[in-house]
């Protein structure tokens, strides 16, 4: 054979086992891509996405959109090829799998924090919105779950409404963990609670919760684990959080979506419907970030490539969480003009002056 013959034939071969290799040999990485987005104005799957009942509301036009992040699945085994042409790809990201999964995370585990922290994102922005208007909400202290074979199993139930512990009353779940926690295990805690059902019977019936009990716990020694910060402090064994009364219904219909980051989002629409004129100004706005139950607005993950989804579905203006401001303003899509917020009440000014075009003075972002 040939010397130049056998060259080409041997260099086919190799040609040959290395895209096999390629495509064969899985690799520790996972990609991130644009998602769609949602106008939290308009409807997703043939129903509004925000709805608002025993209110009034008021026409809205433009966009408000939610944006998202597609990403591979903790099941995913990606090639060393999809790897390489995801690096050279402008619009996606090739990252470590441990960074969207760490300590070995299942998909299943990973949809169900997903969606409880899509469900909190959703009451926080109704909190936040409502705030925002100065429309009064009201807070209180519940059971959130009960540890199973705990020293509270069978005696406070998950939605029991906390009044107080040993006499002190509770206005924040961590006032519960910092009273139980002051007593040893082995001593006995008092909860003054009102019982779950008679709290959800009079929240139908719009009415505050009457009728307290007092429920006696010994308090345990909490079991020695390297997460846990205070191994051997007194725990009764449940988790404490807020539920909130609303003076109104708002349902926020979508599905399919996971995540605290649509959390400014959501806020704004309610907003905008529960306001006169229009806020968005008919303009094309979208964004990003979570909020807490102040108003805070918070940094979210895959930032560039929200930025990218935005520009594609036809946004003209972005609302970027101040944390996120230096990657977004780094490699920014053209035609996309970043907003710097930090509370909801900086989106809503900022949002007012797009809608009357009074852009020069919108807060910005920058690279430093």
């Amino acid at each position: 054979m040939p010397r130049r013959t056998a060259t080409m034939l041997a260099s086919t071969l190799i040609l040959i086992a290395l895209l096999c290799a390629g495509v064969l040999i899985p690799v520790p990485y996972s990609e991130m891509s644009p998602g769609p987005t949602v106008n939290t104005l308009g409807d997703a799957r043939g129903e509004p996405v925000l709805q608002i009942k025993g209110r009034d509301t008021y026409p809205t036009s433009g966009h408000l959109n939610m944006t998202t992040v597609r990403v591979t699945s903790a099941d995913y085994d990606m090639n060393i090829v999809t790897a390489v042409y995801g690096w050279l790809a402008h619009d996606s990201v090739i990252v470590p799998h441990d960074t969207l999964y760490p300590d070995g995370k299942t998909e299943e585990e990973s949809t169900q924090e997903n969606a409880e922290e899509f469900s909190q994102s959703q009451e926080s922005a109704k909190v936040a919105a409502l705030k925002e208007l100065k429309i009064p909400v009201t807070s209180r202290v519940v059971v959130s779950s009960v540890v199973k074979d705990s020293a509270a199993q069978g005696k406070l139930h998950a939605g029991d409404v906390i009044k107080a512990v040993d006499g002190t009353a509770v206005t924040q779940p961590e006032d519960v963990a910092k009273i139980v926690s002051a007593r040893k295990p082995g001593e006995k805690v008092v909860f003054t609670i009102v019982p779950a059902k008679t709290a959800a019977a009079a929240e139908k019936a719009g009415k505050e919760p009457q009728g307290s009990e007092e429920i006696t716990l010994t308090t345990r020694k909490a079991p020695t684990d390297p997460a846990n910060p205070a191994p051997g402090r007194a725990i009764v064994g449940i988790q404490a959080g807020i539920d909130h009364t609303f003076p109104f219904e708002i349902d926020i219909t979508l599905a399919d979506v996971g995540g605290p980051s649509a959390g400014l989002m959501f806020s704004l629409g309610i907003i905008d419907k529960l306001t006169p004129g229009k806020l968005t100004g008919g303009k094309f706005i979208a964004g990003t970030g979570t909020i807490d139950d102040a108003g805070k607005v918070g940094p979210i993950g895959g930032i560039n490539m929200k930025l990218v989804g935005a520009r594609d579905a036809g946004a003209r203006y972005f609302l970027t969480p101040d944390d996120n401001c230096a990657a977004a303003a780094a490699d920014t899509p053209s035609g996309l003009t970043l907003v710097r917020v930090k509370t909801l009440a900086d989106a809503r000014k900022s949002l007012e002056k797009i809608s009357t075009g009074h852009t020069a003075g919108l807060p910005s972002c920058s690279t430093g």
